[in-house]
This record gives C-alpha cells, structure tokens and sequence, in this order.
C-alpha cells in the first residue's frame, strides 16, 4: 500500500507556527507544500462584477510582501528538509494536476468567509473530488474559532460591543469552569485555543515536480514604474519586511525589547514612528503572524510585565479584526453593496471623477487628509486614525461613492484584508455595523491629533513653514501671508474641495 500524500495549499497563511491547515496536511507521510499565483489576483479587478472599479487589485506595495512572504516560507521550508512548489494559475487547474501527478489523498487549506476567496475554495472542491482527492478546510485567521462562538453564527450581533462582550464574557466562564448547561455556548471553547506548535514537517517526496520559481513584483503589477514604488520611502512608519520571521521579529521587538505594549492604548492614535501602535497587520492580514500567537505573547506579557488597559486594548482591537471576519461569514457579499447590510437608499451618492482622484492624489486642499493619502500612495500604509478620516471625508463630505474608495484602498494597501477593509468602510459610510452617524470633523481630529502639524508636514513638504494652525487649514491665510509663507492656494497647494463639517468623534 502506498504511504498517504497530502498537499498543503498554502494561501493567505504563509507561516509554519500555529498553521492548522499545514499541521494536519503533516499528519501524512509525504507533503507537498503548495502555492498558486491565482492571476486573478491582479490587474483590473477580474472576480468583479458590474460594480466593480478600474483599480487593480493588488498593488505594488502588498505584491513586494506578499512575494517576500512566499521567498521566507520556501527559506523556512528548505531548511526543513521540504520546499515551496510555486505555480502560476488558477488553483483549480494547478491542484488537481499536481495532485494526480504525486498521487495525493486530500488537500488541506484554511478556509476564508468572503465571496471571492470562497468560490474558488469550492472550484477546487469540485475540481479535485473528480479525480478522487478530498479537500479538507480548516479555521484559522481570527482569535476566536469559528467554531467557539458563543452563538450561532446566524445569530451573530451585528454591533461590536454586543458581540465583544458576549465573547468576552463566555472567555471568563471558561476560565473560571464555568461552561455547561445553561451557559448559552455552543462553542467548544470561547476563551481561545492555545497556538499550535510547529509541526514535524516531512521530506519532500522525491516525485515532486520542479518548485519553481517565484514571480517578480514587476511580473503581477503592471505599472512599469512598479519597483520604485515598492520601495520603502524614509519617511514610512516601518519598511514592512514580509514573512514570517519579520513577524515574528517584529512580535519581539514591540511587546518586549521595546517595552510598547505597556502604553499601547495611550500612543496608538499616533501618526509618526514605528512604535505609536503596534503595526502587526500586514503580517496578520497575509498570515505570516497568528493572532493567537500575538494573544499567546500578550497573556505571557501580563504574566511577567504588567496587566493594564493597554493590554486589554491590543486583544480588544484582534477582537475588532475577527468581529468582521464572523460579519462576512453572515452576510456574505452584502457588504459590498453600496447600500451595505442596512440596506440604505435614504444616501444619494455621488459619481464625480475629478473629485475621486483630487482624493485619491493627495490633492483635496484639506491637508490631514492629504498628507494620509500621500502616505497611503508612497507606502501603503496609513494610521487607523488616518484611514477613518479619508473614509469619512470621501463618504461623509464628499459623498461619493464609498466602495470605490474601499477599492482604492485594496489596491494600495500593504496590510489589506477584504473583510476588515470593506467592514470598515461600511461602518464609516453609515451602512454598515452602526446606526450612528459616522462622519468626523477633520480639522478637529487633525488639531488633536497632530497638534504641531509635524505629521502633515512631513508628507505635505510645500505646507513646511506654515504654523501649525495654518498648516491644518492654509485657506484662512491672506493673500499678504500666503506670500509670506510661499505658500500660493491654488498655484503650490490645492484651493479645499468642500467646507468641511462632521463630529469630533
């Protein structure tokens, strides 16, 4: 009888540590780990539909981590006796070919509750039960499984305190041997499972074809200037190394080397420097990093260091993260309706061109907003505090259309994640997981969070000698002080596209 044989496919989950999908594809005697360049990944948007947008879908900035998060997993797999097979093509084509050709029993892959992603899960489903080989999907991107919820997932509340506190609160019953009848859980265990350790992985079978070679940024994203614009700008917060090992590095250098969990809840609204936040997101959003290892190492922080509010607050934000991955695993492809899972028609959006790129460009007149977008375009990054205020000016201000800004940002994003991006949109632009107005006064949240004006400045260089409150709103300069300053409305910086409103938020 010939020794079982399983395929690893690998995708958004490119780590060795806490990889239950990989661990179980282990348990057979021979492994090919696997990895398919789906193309429709990149270029214009091809899984959309009639409303989709022309942006691509994959960035430059996301494709270079992505690509070194795939070259660190084949290193980390070659060191281990194994390799990363790499393949360009749908998985529904490649997986099944590769299946047969090393004779596999079953498939393994971490499953994904969003539209497109679960599509393709099924077409490879039904492309390789035809040639007798079983896929078999596992869990595991949230902090909570899936299957731990504290209710049913129809059932699921659609605001985030409710369901926080619902699973907070079957956590603490867990611990304190309080789970059985009556206690309302249907999951196995709402506290959250510990990390898995890394599994034994086995030698590559010797009839595996050729690995491969790995694509070039330039090969997935068009733009002929598409190095340059990978590149790390100096003025980024991080330059954003993939992989698993910069995940972990980067675990170790914020929660203890440099001591910043202890006042994370007091600097994350930071906007300048590697360490105002926590900045794990690329890493999580593209699976170098589990968010149960990063619980893992806050509950060993609390243990030696110290119990505080900032602690709580790092695990309170992966509970924001998993709220609107359970959120599409419910709604499914309602979020990305412009009318969101409210199901609003009371907003009359708006289709304005011109004014989409002003946007888009850094070119609004309305300097907090602009110096994010600067930010987002050089390094696909912006702060969480910088991504609700160009939401909200695109949404609540401009009132255009909401999605094509989530669009934007996909394709711009090095840390994107559809359920986190779209589910934050949705809420911003009043159609999704809150009732309440959303809209932010952008100069108040731009004097109280970049009180000296250091952070526009820096991404706005022509605004450089300005005072702070002339940098935030340059509009109020005279003609005799904009000469003054060198700084022309109109000429070296745009006129504001709108008079600005909102709440302070």
């Amino acid at each position: 009888m010939s020794e079982p044989t399983s395929l690893a496919w690998f995708r958004r989950d490119l780590r060795l540590h806490d990889n239950e999908a990989f661990t179980a594809a282990c348990d057979a005697d021979r492994v090919v780990p696997v990895y398919c360049v789906d193309p429709r990944e990149y270029g214009d948007r091809p899984f959309g539909g009639p409303d989709s947008f022309d942006f691509e879908k994959t960035g430059a900035h996301r494709a270079r981590f992505r690509l070194e998060s795939l070259s660190d997993l084949r290193s980390s797999l070659r060191d281990r006796g194994s390799d990363l097979v790499v393949r360009e093509g749908r998985p529904e084509s490649v997986l099944p070919e590769l299946a047969a050709t090393v004779d596999a029993d079953f498939v393994t892959v971490h499953t994904r509750p969003t539209p497109e992603e679960s599509s393709v899960e099924s077409a490879v489903e039904r492309a390789l039960r035809d040639g007798g080989v079983e896929l078999r999907r596992f869990w595991g991107h949230t902090l909570t499984h899936l299957d731990d919820l504290p209710m049913a997932l129809s059932e699921l509340p659609d605001t985030y305190t409710t369901f926080r506190k619902a699973v907070e609160s079957a956590a603490e019953s867990t611990e304190q041997g309080d789970v059985g009848a009556g206690s309302g859980s249907v999951g196995s265990d709402p506290a959250g499972r510990d990390p898995l350790l890394e599994p034994t992985v086995p030698p590559l079978p010797g009839d595996t074809p050729d690995a491969g070679d790995l694509p070039a940024v330039s090969d997935l994203v068009g733009n002929p200037d598409v190095e340059s614009q990978s590149a790390p700008d100096e003025r980024g917060v991080l330059p954003f190394d993939g992989g698993e090992t910069a995940a972990l590095d980067r675990v170790e250098s914020y929660i203890w080397a440099g001591d910043h969990l202890r006042e994370y809840k007091q600097m994350r609204n930071g906007l300048l420097g590697a360490d105002y936040s926590s900045k794990f997101s690329p890493w999580l959003n593209e699976g170098c990093l589990s968010p149960r290892y990063v619980k893992a190492e806050v509950d060993r922080y609390e243990d030696r260091r110290v119990a505080n509010d900032s602690t709580y607050w790092l695990v309170f934000e992966l509970r924001w993260r998993d709220f609107f991955q359970f959120q599409f695993a419910k709604h499914g492809s309602d979020f990305f309706r412009r009318e969101g899972i409210r199901k609003r028609t009371d907003i009359d959006w708006r289709a304005d061109d011109a004014q989409f790129e002003r946007w888009a460009a850094g070119k609004t007149g309305i300097p907090f907003v602009d110096a994010n977008m600067r930010e987002l375009n050089a390094t696909g990054y912006m702060s969480n505090r910088g991504r609700q205020n160009a939401a909200s000016f695109l949404a609540n201000d401009l009132r255009l259309d909401w999605r094509r800004g989530a669009a934007y940002f996909e394709t711009r994003l090095v840390d994107y994640d559809p359920a986190s991006n779209y589910g934050n949109w949705a809420y911003i632009a009043g159609v999704g997981n809150d009732s309440r107005d959303r809209s932010f006064d952008v100069r108040w949240q731009a004097n109280r969070y970049d009180e000296d004006a250091e952070y526009v400045k820096t991404w706005l260089p022509e605004l450089d000698a300005l005072p702070a409150e002339y940098a935030h709103e340059p509009w109020k300069l005279s003609d005799e002080e904009q000469a003054t300053y060198g700084v022309e409305l109109g000429v070296n910086y745009p006129e504001p596209m709108v008079e600005l409103g909102g709440s302070s938020e």
